[in-house]
């Protein structure tokens, strides 16, 4: 089974890199405390390791 990963935005992207913002965005994460579930695709660990300072990430199975 893949690796799955927890994602929380624990922090705003207001007043960061518009870039970083879209990466918020594309992940799924609309607002502060969001959660989201998604696979360990290459793809998704880059967006996670470019916006980490905004997010709690927790790896799942």
């Amino acid at each position: 089974m893949p690796t799955r990963l927890l994602i929380k935005l624990v922090k705003s992207p207001i007043g960061c890199k518009p870039n970083h913002r879209r990466t918020v965005k594309a992940l799924g994460l609309r607002r502060m405390n969001a959660v989201v579930e998604k696979e360990a695709t290459p793809a998704v660990v880059g967006m996670v390791k470019t916006v980490s300072y905004l997010l709690d990430v927790k790896e799942i199975g």
